[in-house]
This record gives C-alpha cells, sequence and structure tokens, in this order.
C-alpha cells in the first residue's frame, strides 16, 4: 500500500551566461535535490517501533521505489511481501517537505539493521564504499536473475537513444542519471530517473519489486553512468 507519492520535480533559477563576448542573464530549469530519509517500522515482541536507516540526496519522484529498492538491495526485505505499506512520515517537524519515507514491515517480518551496509549518510554520487559493503553484497544479494539469450550488438547499440527518449526531466535539465529494463529486442520496459545513478538503479528495483516483477529474469538493464558494484 503506497499512501501519497509525488512525482519528480525541478526548480527554476535565473543564470548568467557568457558566451561569445556577450553576458546575458536567463531563466533555466534545474533538477531537484533534496535528502530523502529512510525509516523502517518493524514489530519486536508485540511492540511497532520505527528506525531511521538511511539519508541520501535524491531527485524527488519515485521516493516509495526507492525506498523499497534500496532495503531489497541491502538485504533488508526478501519481497514484496515483507511490506504492509510505504507512506511520507507525518511526524516530522515544520511543514510537510515530503523528504522522510517509512517502510512499514509486516508483523512477522524480522528487522536486522546491522545489515546495512550503506547505513547513516549516502551521497547522490556514491552508494556505498569500504570493505565491509564489498562483503556484503556477497551475503544479502537476492535471487539473481538469469537470461537464456544473446544480446545482438546493433541491439545494444540504439538503447542508450531509447534511454534518452525516457528521460522527461533529463531533456528539461541535462542533468540526471537513469536505469532501464530492456526486453532482449531492445523493447523499453520501465525507466526511471535520478541525480544519483545508485538511486536511479533502486527506483528501478524498487518498482519491479512492489509490481512482483523480480528477478526479472531474461531482460537487459541500462544505467546512464559507470555500472558501479552496488
Amino acid at each position: 500500500m503506497l499512501l501519497g507519492e509525488r512525482p519528480g520535480r525541478t526548480v527554476s533559477t535565473r543564470t548568467v551566461c557568457a558566451r561569445n563576448g556577450s553576458v546575458q542573464s536567463r531563466v533555466d530549469e534545474l533538477a531537484t535535490e533534496e535528502p530523502l530519509e529512510v525509516r523502517v517500522a518493524y514489530f519486536e515482541a508485540g511492540v511497532e517501533r520505527r528506525r531511521s536507516v538511511a539519508v541520501t540526496m535524491r531527485t524527488p519522484g519515485n521516493d516509495f521505489e526507492l525506498a523499497a529498492g534500496f532495503l531489497y538491495s541491502e538485504g533488508v526485505i526478501s519481497g514484496p511481501e515483507a511490506v504492509g505499506q510505504i507512506a511520507y512520515c507525518t511526524d516530522v517537524d515544520g511543514p510537510q517537505m515530503y523528504n522522510v519515507v517509512t517502510v512499514h514491515l509486516r508483523p512477522g517480518v524480522p528487522f536486522d539493521p546491522e545489515r546495512l551496509s550503506r547505513n547513516v549518510y549516502t551521497t547522490s554520487s556514491c552508494g556505498v564504499c569500504g570493505k565491509a559493503s564489498l562483503e556484503l553484497v556477497r551475503t544479502v544479494c537476492p535471487s539473481r536473475p538469469v537470461g537464456d539469450f544473446k544480446l545482438r550488438p546493433e541491439v545494444l547499440l540504439r538503447l542508450p537513444d531509447t534511454l534518452v527518449r525516457a528521460q522527461p526531466v533529463f531533456a528539461r535539465t541535462g542533468g540526471l542519471h537513469a536505469a532501464a529494463l530492456f526486453d532482449g529486442t531492445g523493447r523499453l520496459l520501465l525507466a526511471r530517473e535520478d541525480v544519483g545513478r545508485h538511486n536511479a538503479m533502486d527506483k528501478l528495483i524498487g518498482a519491479l519489486l512492489l509490481a512482483g516483477r523480480l528477478p526479472a529474469s531474461n531482460t537487459v538493464v541500462l544505467v546512464s553512468g559507470r555500472a558501479s558494484f552496488e
């Protein structure tokens, strides 16, 4: 159950542009980058408890997918059946800025915060770092997808252009990464944007998770930046 999701945003700002010896002031559209705190609500001895598990700098939009994908890729949840609901927090101080999300686990779902490799703080540029993170990748990685086809070179070469056409915020700002899912023929199945490439990937994973479409076998993932290990 997803409560109160809001769309992604951009912001207009006045900039100074110098070109060919002339200086002009103009309004430019920029991709928004805001912090998102992810909390987990879980039951312990029959009592509901809450814990903040991560803060990441992200582009608003698909926040619930981002939270779900993050928890899944960290091994905190193993499937959509673990999630009761996802909602923006209503107990935050000040006006509602939609920057705190709580993932409510169903009763009986175990929660081990020590399994998190990206706890405390995550920047938009680097999702995970260090020896502990590398070791955790080998232990918490969920079921791996399988594929029974080979991607033809001509299909591979046209995927980036297809991805760019599926990035509406990038088209307006030129400042976002993306992750996209394709089938073996190069048909676009799903795409997500974010200022951080690992956030875009978590949004994609979260969308598939909540739709019950993991492990997404016989598909192809394309990311707009380097394919780092996280």
